[in-house]
């Protein structure tokens, strides 16, 4: 029996639901300002996974770099729904 899909499936459910309230508290802590280390993170995501020898990690590496490059562009809504009221903003929070 493979179980290989399951676990892919079920780290990606966990990887995404784990990154959206990252992005909420960066943005609340640091505002868009913080979307390099979301960057970065994603390369070197990117990068472990073309080196991984292992399908199942490397896949799971995969999926880890593109949701996080996709929460870089969720940091930039983040602020945009901060500032509808969606989502309160931090007042002790530097604007750059």
């Amino acid at each position: 029996m493979m179980v290989s899909g399951i676990i892919v499936g079920l780290v990606s459910f966990l990887i995404i639901g784990l990154l959206h309230p990252v992005v909420i508290k960066m943005e609340y802590h640091w505002g868009k300002r913080s979307w390099p280390i979301l960057a970065v993170s994603g390369i070197m995501s990117t990068v472990a996974s073309l080196l991984s020898n292992d399908l199942v990690i490397s896949i799971v590496l995969g999926v880890l770099a593109f949701s996080l490059f996709w929460s870089v562009k969720e940091l930039f809504e983040q602020e945009e729904r901060v500032r509808k009221g969606w989502y309160p903003s931090n007042p002790r929070k530097k604007d750059c």
